[in-house]
């Protein structure tokens, strides 16, 4: 209470006054009377023939306990944000990772490192009991989070006790333990300092020397934290199912090393492993190995952010002016991506576009995101206060028609049960209105009744404006806003103001449709209550509507319908999505407590043996000698500039944000399955499986408006240079 007559909220001020309280009943016990003050010591004495120690203690803990819990009991507390946002498997793991974050962050100031090891596992396990005590530490440490907190936080798995007890419930156990090694830079690279790599294979040396395929990995982190051994469950999990070696870059943290660094060390170990064949990691170095990329949070923005570099060095239509090593051919981009809850456009925006709420609605992707749509307006239902009224069924296929003119209709449905798919409607209170005077059966007509009908409906409430998915879930238990502002202050450093509309490495989101249109083929795994699923969604739209029309203009010009030189159809390399009911950021990390991570772990497993699969065109390698005299294509030499053009001559190259929705008279590569045919070409689609499945497609965005926004307080970070 001081801080508050006080006028400024202080931990030393609430010190103090703990302090003060314990002093004036310590010293009043001591030297007070026994039995209290003169108002109560006959009843004290009393009582004390009557009450044993024993039950006064208990009585005394029951009446605290009574006194925290009275609003609970009588009806009177405040309504629970998180009720029914999560499933009760990810909310139980997410209240085990927030005990473990208030333990470990209340042992910090501890200096020695033995003594901070034991407080932080006792803490935890007070906090494991004190759960809403662990949500009111977590939520005010994240108000003013550091860099140290982040890595305290994301990094204790790495602490002896937790590492043990990760040990023993290890969902994939594996014979062979990881092996670090080194990696030079290549010649052309402007660093030469080597990067630290972690090999995960399940055979000997011997073994690893004959293998063909690996899957180069670039783990996440926030860009300021963890390394490969903090995904050991997923890293190990795919080793053993894949029988093949998996490569995870120990990319530089920021803030020490802000942006470009990481992006730069991850593109030199996949320049390096492409020139020397894969011996710098133990292969042969007969054959270029075949590469799939995979990357989780921050390390999806660094994998899309390398494969845009080597596309963009490949691209012929961007001005040689803009580019590094004229008149030298690239790098060939990997079989594949897995990018799982990626983090692909660090501008924290709040609302919606129209661009981008059109290309979310795009025809093709229309079943799949046809939740995100319906459900954009349910904070809007909430918030009003207003009744819901029940919509006819048959409503349902004229919200996905092909007219925007019914934008505004589509914004304002929302789905209470996904299973029955109803369509509901914000309706103002009904006005006091008489009623219709009864008419004969034979006397209504089918048109009279309509008008009459109409004439009686409520308004209808609806808004225009749709959350993104960061203030949507604002009071995420895992990722908030807080953290995501200090991870992208600490990675873009103090010195840099990049322009996030165009710089397509620091937000792959925005990257230009002529590099996503030969975008290798790329699995998305997202949760749908994640504050990124955006991202995943718009990226995935972007490059499906990217090569959408890439492969209209080419059949219009009567050319196949190809990716690349390798011969792959476009309809081949359409993303796929996958968003997991009820869970939000970083489950894959949450393995030992969570069943559901397992399954997604060789669900992962699966996607990157689909991308390595043997095709009839992978013999068609570059020779020897090309691929060792090939040099860097893409380098940032210092940060916030790029030696590489962010627009394009042609005309594709000047719209680096287009998200429009293709004509109708266009035809969707995965609209149907078969063959279409056009000019006499051909071009096989995948069918409806695909990039329309989804594990959750009618709850994307049900419950996404939960809780009321809170107070954002100042950022006070050491780290990123008073920023």
């Amino acid at each position: 209470m001081i801080d508050h007559v006080l006028g400024r909220p202080s931990s030393r001020f609430r010190k103090i006054q703990v302090f003060l309280v314990l002093s004036f009943w310590t010293t009043y016990l001591l030297r007070g009377d026994h039995h209290g003050p003169p108002l109560i010591r006959r009843l004290s004495a009393r009582l004390t023939h009557k009450l044993t120690v024993w039950q006064t203690v208990t009585l005394t803990m029951l009446y605290l306990y009574f006194a925290r819990n009275f609003a609970k009991i009588f009806g009177l507390e405040c309504p629970e944000p998180l009720a029914n946002l999560y499933s009760r498997s990810y909310f139980r793991a997410t209240w085990f990772m927030t005990a473990l974050d208030a333990g470990f962050w209340t042992a910090m100031p501890i200096r020695r490192k033995w003594l901070r090891d034991i407080a932080s596992i006792a803490f935890s396990v007070y906090y494991l009991i004190a759960a809403e005590q662990a949500d009111e530490k977590v939520r005010k440490v994240r108000a003013t989070v550091t860099v140290e907190h982040l890595r305290v936080s994301w990094e204790k798995s790495s602490t002896p006790y937790i590492k043990f007890i990760t040990t023993l419930l290890h969902p994939f156990r594996t014979r062979y333990a990881p092996r670090h090694l080194k990696i030079q830079r290549p010649k052309e690279s402007g660093q030469k300092e080597p990067v630290d790599v972690w090999i995960y294979f399940e055979g000997s040396s011997e073994e690893l020397k004959t293998q063909k395929k690996i899957v180069l990995d670039i783990p996440g982190g926030g860009f300021v934290a963890m390394g490969p051994r903090n995904h050991d469950d997923k890293l190990m999990g795919w080793s053993k199912k894949l029988k093949i070696p998996i490569v995870s870059v120990e990319y530089k943290k920021a803030p020490e090393y802000p942006y470009p660094y990481g992006l730069n060390e991850c593109y030199d170990v996949y320049h390096s492993i492409i020139t020397t064949k894969g011996r710098c990691i133990g292969l042969s170095g007969e054959v270029v190995p075949r590469i799939a990329m995979s990357g989780d949070s921050a390390g999806g923005n660094l994998c899309a952010g390398v494969v845009l570099m080597i596309l963009n060095a490949a691209h012929d239509d961007f001005d040689d002016r803009h580019r590094t090593n004229m008149g030298l051919r690239s790098l060939p981009p990997p079989e594949g991506l897995l990018l799982i809850y990626p983090s692909l456009d660090l501008n924290i925006n709040s609302w919606m576009t129209d661009e981008q709420v059109r290309l979310i609605r795009e025809r093709s992707t229309r079943q799949t995101n046809r939740g995100v749509v319906r459900n954009k307006s349910a904070y809007f239902a909430r918030a009003s206060g207003q009744k819901l009224s029940v919509q006819h069924p048959k409503a349902k296929a004229d919200n996905y028609d092909s007219s925007d003119s019914e934008y505004e209709d589509v914004l304002s449905t929302t789905s209470t049960a996904p299973q029955d798919i109803q369509h509901l409607h914000v309706t103002a209170p009904r006005p006091n209105t008489p009623d219709l005077p009864h008419q004969p059966p034979h006397t209504n007509t089918l048109s009279s009744a309509s008008a009459a009908l109409e004439a009686t409906k409520p308004p209808t409430l609806s808004t225009r404006l749709a959350m993104t998915s960061r203030l949507t879930y604002f009071n995420d238990r895992i990722l908030t806003p807080e953290m995501m502002r200090a991870m992208v202050i600490l990675y873009i450093g103090p010195q840099n103001r990049p322009d996030f509309s165009t710089d397509f490495l620091l937000s792959p989101l925005v990257a230009p449709e002529a590099l996503l249109r030969r975008f290798p083929k790329t699995y998305f795994l997202t949760g749908e209550r994640d504050p990124l699923v955006d991202d995943t969604v718009l990226f995935a739209g972007r490059i499906r509507q990217a090569k959408s029309r890439w492969a209209k203009e080419r059949r219009e010009m009567g050319l196949q319908s190809l990716s690349s030189r390798s011969g792959i159809m476009v309809a081949d390399t359409i993303p796929e999505v996958r968003l997991i009911p009820g869970s939000s950021h970083g489950f894959l990390l949450m393995a030992g407590v969570l069943p559901q991570a397992k399954r997604e772990i060789v669900r992962c497993a699966r996607w990157l043996e689909e991308i390595l699969a043997d095709k009839p065109e992978a013999g068609d390698q570059l020779a020897v000698e090309e691929e060792e005299q090939r040099p860097r294509h893409h380098y940032r030499t210092d940060t916030g500039t790029t030696s590489v053009g962010m627009e394009s001559t042609d005309d594709e190259g000047d719209m680096p944000l287009e998200m429009a929705i293709p004509s109708p008279s266009g035809v969707s590569l995965v609209k149907a399955r078969g063959v279409a045919e056009r000019g006499g070409v051909k071009v096989r689609g995948r069918g409806r499986r695909g990039s329309h499945v989804l594990g959750s497609e009618e709850d994307l965005v049900g419950r996404r408006m939960q809780g009321l926004m809170g107070g954002l307080t100042g950022l006070e970070d050491r780290g990123s240079g008073g920023v």
